[in-house]
């Protein structure tokens, strides 16, 4: 049977409806801004700690491995915008969903946001200088890779961050 096509706005609220389900699973109390405040999809609280952290959630469906010639091999990868090389703080979180085509099996990859912005602007201006025919614009990727891999760029790695809820307590 072939599979439904899946709206854009679809996949990001199946992301995000998702996340929430594993928060309250985790022992967070969340809740959706519903697009009120600006680059924050969540707000959460733990209740054991008291700690209040913002969250974006960013979904890809049909997320896989591929090899990229200026980076290596890439876990998953997340488009991103120029606006992400710039937004950071202490309390602010990202979750990225990937979700598995056909059975919809669901990776969560909580990242401090400090990490997201240094990576989409070291990497964007890596991959500026890497040919001359290369113009620049406002799009950027968010990549995952592999411990064990080498690789020319400092590669946040899928491993340090798949499931880490623990990182927002």
């Amino acid at each position: 049977m072939e599979e439904p096509y899946i709206s854009k706005n679809q996949i990001a609220l199946a992301g995000e409806f998702a996340v929430l389900s594993r928060l309250a699973l985790h022992g967070f109390d969340a809740n959706m801004t519903l697009g009120n405040t600006k680059s924050v999809d969540i707000l959460l609280s733990h209740p054991g700690t008291g700690r209040m952290c913002k969250l974006e959630v960013k979904t890809h469906l049909n997320n896989h491995p591929y090899h990229s010639n200026d980076f290596g091999d890439v876990v998953a990868r997340w488009h991103m915008g120029e606006k992400n090389e710039t937004i950071s703080s202490p309390d602010l979180f990202y979750c990225f969903v990937s979700i598995r085509e056909g059975d919809h099996h669901l990776d969560f990859y909580i990242v401090p946001s400090e990490r997201v912005a240094r990576f989409v602007r070291d990497s964007h201006s890596y991959w500026l200088d890497g040919g001359a025919d290369r113009n620049d614009t406002q799009m950027r990727v968010f990549m995952l890779g592999k411990k064990g891999e080498n690789y020319t760029f400092d590669m946040p790695f899928a491993e340090d961050y798949q499931s880490r809820w623990d990182l927002m307590r």
